[in-house]
């Protein structure tokens, strides 16, 4: 073989070796391209048990907000941990946005059951998701009293005018669940043994209700299955952004039926919403 001949190999051969390296490297670049799921939990029993099942887990904060990236079967996968109530859930849901760009949120934990045919561990999809806490007074002079049954739900996305003054905003506003997420947990209901898995609506504010009568008035008035204190915050930012939503919330206690307060469901919780997650990779565009 001519001198010529062997530098013309090596040539070819070099590359070859740079197409494959450049594909691979493209492959990578892909695959660190994928959004990421993001999996919200309001306290460290709500979250850090689902970031434990991550792979490869990184840490991240901002504020008082922790982010664990990890993945799950190879996909990129988020565990925020909000902290409670609402004003954190939304700054939480709109920094991760912002930050990482989800392809979809689950906020998930635990919750009281307004729903009396509902059992402490009895897991609720946010079919609708809506704040309980957005609420106008009845007009009463001094001496007159309070009335909370007569309170009037409000909407503070009516308008950009007076929530107060406005009378379109004396109106109840549902957050749908994202219908790719209802259908993801539904096909994995069955892994969940301690309970029943079924759709309804969740209720949120920075309230926490031990009064039956005023319970039974949110269940009737809003049709609410159970109530926390975050999720009506996060469906708000992920629908101002577009971004798929889902609650998931278990029941760790029901006023309404004698169900005692069991901390043990946080981790029942996380063990089913790790399924739906998977199940829902399983299933998304481009896995």
């Amino acid at each position: 073989m001519s001198k010529a001949s062997r530098t013309m190999i090596a040539v070819l051969l070099l590359i070859v070796f740079a197409g494959c390296s450049a594909s691979t490297e493209g492959e990578a670049e892909q695959k660190e391209e994928k959004q990421p799921i993001l999996v919200q939990g309001p306290m460290p029993i709500e979250a850090e048990q689902f970031a434990d099942r991550l792979d490869d887990v990184k840490e991240e904060k901002s504020g008082t907000f922790v982010f664990y990236k990890g993945t799950v079967d190879d996909y990129p996968v988020i565990v925020a941990k909000t902290g409670k109530g609402m004003e954190n859930t939304a700054a939480a849901t709109a920094l991760a946005i912002e930050k990482y760009d989800p392809a979809a949120i689950i906020n998930q934990g635990t919750s009281g059951g307004h729903d009396p045919n509902l059992e402490v561990y009895d897991i609720v999809l946010g079919e609708r998701t809506t704040n309980i806490g957005a609420l106008k007074t009845g007009d009463r002079d001094e001496g007159e009293g309070i009335e909370p049954t007569n309170w009037i739900p409000m909407d503070l996305m009516a308008s950009e005018g007076s929530a107060g003054e406005d009378p379109d905003a004396e109106n109840i506003r549902y957050y749908d669940g994202d219908q790719d997420l209802l259908t993801a947990a539904q096909q994995v209901k069955d892994t969940h043994e301690e309970g029943k898995v079924v759709e309804g609506t969740i209720g949120s504010a920075d309230l926490w209700n031990n009064e039956v009568d005023r319970i039974q008035w949110f269940h009737e008035k809003y049709e609410t299955s159970v109530e926390e204190m975050e999720g009506a915050a996060g469906a708000q930012i992920a629908d101002a952004y577009e971004v798929p939503y889902l609650g998931i919330r278990i029941l760790s206690n029901n006023k309404v039926n004698g169900g005692e307060y069991d901390p043990d469901t946080a981790e029942a919780n996380q063990e089913y919403v790790y399924e739906v997650v998977k199940e829902y990779i399983s299933t998304a565009d481009g896995k």
